[in-house]
C-alpha cells in the first residue's frame, strides 16, 4: 500500500511517496512534474520486490522551494537524493529519473557510484559536458529564443503560467514536445503560444490526472521548478572537475521516437553517442508512437524495462 510522508533532508524538506519493501530505488519526476507523474511505476515496482520512493523534487510540489536561484545547482539536487537514502536508512540504491530528473539520476550516479548501483534516465540522454556554457554556445550559434533562455528572467514565465495553470499544463502535458518548434519562444507570444482553451488530453491523461497536477502547481507556483533552468551555465561550471568523466554503474536508457528532445540534432547525436559516456549500457530503449512523457505514456513497456534493469543490479 501506498503512503506519503515528509522527510528533512539537506537542509530542507521532501514530500514522498513511498511504497514495497526490498532494495531502494529512487524515482525522480523533472518539469513541470510531480511524484505523481511515477504513479503507474511506484506499485508495478513494489510488486516486483523493490522499495520505492518517489519525491516531489526541490522546488516542486510539497516539498520545499528555497528562494534563492542557487539554492538549486545539481550539487544541491543529487545532494537531496544522497541524504534521501540515508533517510531510508540504507546505503546502497538504484536511481531513476526524467527529464531533469534524468539528469539529477546521471549526476548522482557520477558523483556517487558508492552509493547508487545502477541509473536509468527517461527521455534525456546522460551528460556531456562540452567546451562551452550551455547558454553562451546557444548565442553563439544565433539562437535568442530558445526556451531554456526565455526561463532564465525570475518571473517572467512565472507570470504566464501562473496566470492559468490549468491551461499551462494542459497545454505542455497535453502537447508535449514531438515538434521542435514547441522548445522555442514565438516573438511576442511566449512559450503557451496561444493554446485553445478546450484543448483535448491525450489518452494518457485524465481530468483527473491533470486536476491533481494543477491544484499542486496552484498552490506551489512554478518559479522553484524554473529555477533549476537558472543554475544551466552554474551546473557547468561546478562539473568541470567531471569533464569527459564516465558513468561505469550498469545503466539504461528509455525515450520516445516522437520526442523532440530525442530526435532533434543535439538529442539525437547524445542519444547516439551516450556509449561514451555509459560504457555499462544495458540497453537503449526507444519506443515508436511515443513522446516526452513516457512513462505516464507507456506505462507497461516502461515497468517491464525498470524491472528487466533493477533485476540485474547488485544492490
Amino acid at each position: 500500500m501506498q503512503t506519503t510522508r515528509t522527510v528533512p533532508v539537506n537542509g530542507i524538506e521532501l514530500f514522498v511517496r513511498e511504497q514495497g519493501s526490498g532494495p531502494l530505488v529512487l524515482l525522480c519526476h523533472g518539469w513541470p512534474e510531480l511524484s505523481y507523474s511515477w504513479r503507474h511505476q511506484i506499485a508495478a515496482l513494489a510488486a516486483a520486490g523493490y522499495r520505492v520512493v518517489a519525491p516531489d523534487m526541490r522546488g516542486f510540489g510539497r516539498s520545499s522551494a528555497p528562494a534563492e536561484v542557487a539554492a538549486y545547482s545539481m550539487f544541491d539536487l543529487v545532494g537531496d537524493m544522497v541524504a534521501l537514502t540515508a533517510a531510508c536508512g540504507v546505503h546502497r540504491a538504484a536511481i531513476v529519473g526524467h527529464d531533469w530528473g534524468a539528469a539529477v539520476a546521471w549526476h548522482a550516479a557520477l558523483f556517487r557510484p558508492d552509493l547508487f548501483c545502477g541509473v536509468a534516465g527517461l527521455s534525456v540522454p546522460p551528460p556531456y559536458r562540452g567546451r562551452e556554457r550551455p547558454l553562451d554556445a546557444l548565442r553563439r550559434q544565433g539562437i535568442e529564443n530558445f526556451y531554456w533562455q526565455y526561463f532564465q528572467s525570475p518571473g517572467l514565465a512565472e507570470a504566464e503560467f501562473e496566470r492559468d495553470p490549468e491551461l499551462t499544463l494542459r497545454t505542455i502535458l497535453g502537447g508535449g514536445f514531438a515538434d521542435a518548434a514547441a522548445l522555442f519562444v514565438a516573438p511576442g507570444q511566449g512559450l503557451l503560444r496561444s493554446p485553445p482553451p478546450n484543448q483535448l488530453l491525450p489518452d494518457w491523461l485524465d481530468e483527473d490526472d491533470l486536476a491533481e497536477f494543477v491544484a499542486a502547481y496552484r498552490a506551489s507556483g512554478f518559479r522553484g521548478g524554473l529555477n533549476w533552468y537558472r543554475n544551466i551555465d552554474r551546473n557547468w561550471e561546478l562539473t568541470a572537475p567531471w569533464q569527459d568523466a564516465q558513468i561505469r554503474q550498469p545503466s539504461l536508457f528509455i525515450g520516445g521516437a516522437q520526442d523532440a528532445v530525442v530526435t532533434s540534432l543535439l538529442g539525437g547525436k547524445r542519444v547516439a553517442e551516450m556509449e561514451r559516456v555509459l560504457p555499462a549500457l544495458t540497453r537503449k530503449l526507444i519506443l515508436p508512437e511515443a513522446g516526452h512523457w513516457i512513462q505516464q505514456e507507456r506505462p507497461a513497456e516502461v515497468n517491464a524495462a525498470l524491472i528487466e534493469f533493477l533485476k540485474r543490479l547488485e544492490f
